[in-house]
């Protein structure tokens, strides 16, 4: 039996690197010429994945139709040209939510990026129904999310709900607000992450959420577990691409 289930959009995540030396002679934009490319599961595939690398049984429900994130990287300096999204208008919702689907983990991760497969009231019944659910979500915060374990959310994500979060306590103790080179911050407990080279922030949140979900499993810590999960993603901001700790 798999201990985690992780809940939410999921896209393939495309990494295509090589040259560019020069401008095109008919407009001026860069002419890039394309050696390799990389792939991977991204958004709740890379916290399915990250979860399965660091060494817990876990399940995926997500959107059948396929969401593609297609990136054109300078290999010398890594630096981004374009990236080219599709498929995002073909995810349906989730089918068949019911308590069956969850009753038999531990623990629930909802990976929410804002797609169309998940709608509050879906999130709602998830926390209504299983003791330990842990969210990320890129709704707006409201209600749906007050019976959740924990809440992880970005500064961007933060301030979007800011006024929902001044005006409920409830948020208060459940919010891991993540800071990005600075650590992240529940309550007023600051946890600070050391300094490092970033070669690629993509993913880093998922790592994040991934690692914290798996250690607060095994410690029942969440002190512990953020610990853990800071180290966790400032060892994928070292690396290329959107990967997992496991990973070259």
């Amino acid at each position: 039996m798999s201990e985690i289930l992780v809940i939410g959009d999921s896209c393939k995540d495309i990494y295509v690197y090589g040259s560019c030396d020069r401008l095109c002679p008919d407009f001026p934009v860069p002419s890039f010429i394309p050696s390799y490319e990389k792939q991977n599961l991204g958004m709740a595939g890379n916290v399915y994945q990250n979860v399965v690398a660091l060494g817990e049984r876990a399940s995926l429900k997500t959107n059948n139709a396929t969401i593609e994130k297609t990136r054109y990287i300078d290999e010398k300096t890594n630096h981004m040209f374009l990236r080219v999204d599709s498929g995002e208008e073909k995810v349906q919702r989730i089918t068949e939510l019911s308590t069956e689907l969850f009753k038999n983990y531990q623990l629930v991760v909802i990976s929410d990026y804002n797609k169309g497969f998940l709608r509050e009231e879906d999130i709602q019944f998830i926390c209504e129904n299983h003791d330990q659910v842990f969210i990320d979500t890129k709704k707006i915060l409201g209600d749906f999310c007050k019976n959740c374990s924990f809440i992880k959310i970005n500064q961007e994500e933060y301030n979007n709900s800011f006024e929902y979060i001044n005006k409920n306590s409830w948020t208060h103790g459940k919010t891991i607000q993540t800071l990005a080179g600075k650590g992240c911050q529940l309550g007023d407990h600051h946890f600070p992450v050391n300094k490092v080279e970033i070669k690629d922030p993509c993913g880093a949140g998922d790592t994040f959420l991934a690692a914290l979900c798996v250690n607060f499993l095994k410690t029942k810590k969440i002190e512990e577990a953020i610990d853990y999960a800071n180290k966790c993603a400032t060892i994928v901001v070292q690396k290329r691409g959107v990967t997992t700790t496991k990973e070259d």
